[in-house]
């Protein structure tokens, strides 16, 4: 049951989540992980905007940040005492969720494990979740795993004085 674990891996807080997890199900069940990244273009456009005055070769960059992230996540799965293999993909074999389905079934997984924003409405529009898709195509069993609630202050509307929920997760601010 649950020998062979596939696990996305992007070196996000939210992956990070999906990762404990899935050492966790490793540990029970006495299973593998396969660790997966794909250089995409989300990644290549937070590079970009991150080193902007840099005119290097972006995609060498990204796919040596890539193996990066997964020699980190590896090193972590080792020190939980399981097994891990890494495998890293570029955006021009595949969309992420496309890949990571194909892993899936080449491989082949008993489940995978993702962490997921649960992003709703326009953010969901706007910035896709590769999660769902995972999760619709899937040929394996997927746990999902939700990133933690950012942290709320409460802030006074300058206007009336009225409380306003204010969230701090990345430095972006959201008002509801």
């Amino acid at each position: 049951m649950y020998q062979k674990i596939l696990v996305p891996v992007d070196g996000s807080s939210t992956s990070e989540r999906g990762l404990e997890e899935a050492i966790r199900l490793g540990s029970l069940t006495h299973g593998r992980l396969r660790l997966l990244h794909v250089v995409d273009e989300l990644s290549l456009a937070l590079a970009m905007d991150a080193y902007s005055g840099y005119a290097g070769d972006w995609m060498n960059t990204l796919r040596q940040e890539g193996r990066r992230i997964l020699e980190d996540a590896k090193a972590r799965v080792i020190a939980a005492g399981l097994e891990a293999e890494t495998v890293l993909y570029d955006n021009a074999e595949g969309r992420v969720h496309d890949l990571t389905i194909d892993d899936a079934k080449k491989w082949p997984a008993d489940v995978i494990v993702i962490g997921t924003h649960g992003r709703r409405g326009i953010g969901r529009m706007v910035l896709g979740s590769n999660a769902e898709h995972v999760l619709r195509l899937s040929p394996a069993p997927v746990l999902l795993v939700r990133a933690t609630e950012p942290a709320a202050t409460t802030k006074l509307d300058e206007r009336d004085g009225s409380p306003l929920r204010v969230h701090l997760p990345t430095g972006a601010l959201a008002i509801e």
